[in-house]
């Protein structure tokens, strides 16, 4: 991958002992949409903040096709942030507050006109020109924000959670446009989040932050079916993990502990040779193993079912296995068989765990 943009061992400490960001580098390649994916002080604002000049690393530099922004102030940088709380003006029309950051960087006056209109036309907005942010909506004004964002054609778009005011439905909705239009712009975009739905769905990648250090960069599908770390994999979905010990005499075998021995992929087995190992299980890789079930599911176990949330298009069943949680997904409606309470005899086959070794 070419890199668009850099940033090369970034740290960020306030009071010169704790790091808030802790030797962050990432390659952004142009026109990529990268999110920045993590708890609450994880580092991932802090280090979006460093991008758009807000706020200074204490080390490492940030490079923008080869040339160093580290020291630049934020209005030195042809950089767009949207923030969740739109920033909008409420004295000002939305084509005035769309047409501000022209004014600033000195637009040709002759051409601000023609631009706003084209960049509302984009984010849906054509008819709203003459309105003021307070006769909105919230996803309205949230465009209206990206428009501001997007009209000085900038370098990068930095994006700060900004669907987190708006209820789920329409936050669904704007995840859509909001991929839509950076497609259709082809800007290259960074965006902050805590919400993984909103990143499994609209990146390219996903950078996972845990106390300021990067966990894992990959495409979204690489992050959830197979995680670097125990806490990527805990924190992107639903997750059964359990730890084992490589059984370095039986091909393709780990001892869970309490569970004992699971057969697994041996390629796998073999990558991570010895020693302690996490092993990831998803819901929806556990199956039931009914009377007359494949053979392939070769490692069952007994599991009495706690409880069940039914989610209309599948069903999860949370209860234990010889003392471990055990979490399971059904796709559909709920089988007459299965009630709290129960046991039943559930199972998945080799391959459909991942193996995270453990330092």
């Amino acid at each position: 991958m070419t890199a668009y943009l850099s940033l090369r061992n970034i740290v960020k400490s306030y009071d010169g002992r704790v790091n808030a960001v802790d030797n962050v580098s990432i390659d952004i390649a142009k026109g990529e949409f990268l999110t920045f994916l993590g708890p609450s002080g994880s580092g991932k604002t802090t280090t979006l903040m460093m991008i758009a000049g807000f706020e200074a690393p204490s080390a490492g530099a940030i490079e923008l096709e080869g040339e160093d922004l580290t020291r630049r102030k934020p209005y030195e940088r042809n950089i767009g942030v949207v923030f969740q709380n739109y920033a909008l003006f409420p004295h000002m029309t939305v084509e005035r507050n769309v047409a501000f950051p022209l004014r600033m960087r000195r637009f040709p006056r002759n051409r601000e006109a023609a631009r706003v209109r084209e960049i509302l036309d984009l984010v849906g907005l054509g008819p709203f020109a003459g309105k003021h942010p307070r006769e909105l909506s919230g996803g309205q004004q949230q465009r209206v924000a990206l428009a501001r964002g997007l009209v000085f054609n900038p370098d990068v778009l930095l994006l700060d959670e900004p669907l987190g005011a708006l209820d789920k439905s329409l936050r669904e909705q704007m995840q859509v446009e909001l991929k839509r239009i950076q497609r259709e712009v082809g800007i290259t975009t960074v965006y902050v989040t805590h919400d993984q739905t909103e990143a499994m769905t609209m990146s390219d990648r996903i950078a996972v932050f845990s106390h300021g250090k990067l966990e894992q960069v990959a495409p979204p599908l690489d992050v959830y079916h197979r995680p670097r770390t125990r806490f990527v994999g805990e924190f992107i979905g639903d997750s059964n993990i359990f730890a084992g010990t490589v059984d370095e005499s039986q091909l393709g075998c780990v001892t869970l502990e309490a569970l004992g021995p699971m057969r697994v992929d041996v390629e796998a087995w073999r990558r991570v040779g010895k020693g302690a190992v996490d092993v990831l299980v998803r819901p929806e890789r556990v199956q039931l193993a009914a009377p007359g079930a494949e053979p392939a599911l070769l490692n069952r176990l007994v599991m009495e079912i706690g409880v069940i949330v039914n989610y209309g298009d599948s069903v999860l069943l949370i209860g234990s296995a010889r003392g471990q949680r055990l979490r399971m997904r059904i796709a559909g409606a709920q089988p007459d068989a299965i009630r709290e309470g129960a046991t039943v005899i559930v199972g998945w086959r080799p391959g459909d765990e991942h193996l995270i070794a453990r330092s």
